[in-house]
């Protein structure tokens, strides 16, 4: 029996830089109220390069960790062991900590979990707008969805040669565009422009459903305007399903495992995070 299990008080965080417009807290309070845990959730503020450092200090009442940018890469690295996605992506943002640390990439998950939800199962064709740190999670979850050709539209083609590397990994196709050429019409898009980016790339046709991954622009408004017949997802629902996903990790040690009664949990998670973005129904 886990001490989660025990109703032991534990600790945990999300780590990154800058951390204050984290949802994170409104996410897993929500979820340990909902599962009766007495769990201390946390914003800490780690700029790059110190992620080491400070899980060294922890102590025992430290349960985990959720890991944002720019800390990620460095969650790979530090874990002992890594699932198939954080190894595939090279990036963890989930820490379960412990003598020897173990990272998950639920990222991915939430993503796959978001089109789920939007009614899509499967897409044979994608597209991702942004080489950021969320593109190889978009090219993994998009392989997980049936894709196997992908157009990534970026600004710097160098930075496009890890992802058609994790492409020909994945048995997927990467084309590399500039930003501002036409995205090919295809069934599933992923946007992982920052919120403050100006640029709207044009799609040739617009996609079957497309996911805005910057929940500051969670509406998908950016997009409304370029792609009016697109089935456009809120993206808090990526944010949403990764951290259902990190619950059931820091409760149990296992990603696959529901969470006893997760549709409720859900449930209380998504009203919160509508509470915390001014979304609630009225």
């Amino acid at each position: 029996m886990t001490a989660a299990e025990r109703g032991a008080s534990r600790r945990l965080a999300v780590v990154g830089w800058p951390i204050e417009h984290s949802l994170s807290p409104v996410l897993h309070g929500a979820a340990a109220r909902a599962l009766g845990l007495d769990w201390r959730y946390e914003r800490r503020p780690v700029r790059e390069g110190e992620l080491e450092g400070f899980v060294d200090v922890l102590d025992a009442s430290w349960l985990g960790l959720s890991v944002t940018a720019p800390l990620k890469r460095e969650a790979a690295l530090l874990a002992a062991s890594l699932d198939e996605r954080a190894r595939l992506t090279g990036a963890a943002n989930t820490l379960l900590l412990g003598a020897r640390p173990r990272g998950w990439n639920t990222d991915v998950g939430g993503i796959v979990r978001a089109f789920a939800g939007g009614g899509l199962e499967g897409a044979a064709t994608g597209a991702i707008v942004g080489a950021g740190a969320t593109a190889s999670s978009a090219l993994v979850a998009l392989a997980e969805l049936g894709a196997r050709s992908v157009a990534v539209a970026l600004r710097s083609p160098a930075k496009g040669a890890e992802l058609v590397a994790l492409g020909e990994r994945l048995g997927v196709e990467v084309a590399l565009q500039p930003l501002g050429e036409a995205l090919p019409a295809v069934d599933a898009a992923v946007s992982t422009l920052p919120a403050a980016a100006d640029v709207v790339p044009a799609f040739a046709h617009p996609p079957s459903m497309l996911l805005d991954a910057d929940y500051a622009r969670a509406d998908g408004s950016r997009y409304r305007g370029a792609v009016p017949h697109a089935a456009l997802l809120d993206g808090r629902e990526m944010l949403l399903g990764q951290a259902v996903l990190q619950v059931r990790i820091f409760t149990s040690g296992d990603v696959v495992s529901p969470l006893p009664d997760e549709e409720r949990v859900a449930a209380a998670m998504r009203s919160a995070l509508a509470v915390a973005t001014g979304l609630e129904e009225s």
